[in-house]
């Protein structure tokens, strides 16, 4: 197995009060039609049984989706994008809960 699957990438958010929260990064993607990269952020210390928020950003531009190196993460800002976004996590989430059921 390759050490770096078993890596989790993370990422430090600051709140508008200014706190900081780490976040566990769970996927990364491009959309040529948007001609944006996105992220998907959990946060960080959650058991894999346990109920999370996924919050959804868009990458600062030239930021590389492969290895996002942060910045100021975008505010996805029309239903349109968020339908795509929605639609990649929910294809996501499917692909991984067949996994389960093979194991």
């Amino acid at each position: 197995m390759d050490n770096n699957e078993e890596e989790q990438q993370q990422i430090s958010l600051v709140d508008e009060k200014g706190n900081e929260e780490l976040y566990d990064v769970l996927f990364t993607f491009e959309s040529d039609y948007f001609g944006k990269s996105y992220i998907l952020l959990y946060p960080a210390g959650k058991a894999d049984d346990e109920e999370v928020n996924i919050e959804a950003y868009a990458l600062p531009e030239g930021d590389d989706p492969m290895d996002p190196q942060g910045g100021d993460l975008q505010l996805i800002e029309t239903d349109e994008e968020w339908e795509m976004v929605e639609s990649v996590l929910n294809t996501l989430l499917d692909t991984d809960d067949g996994d389960d059921e093979e194991e």
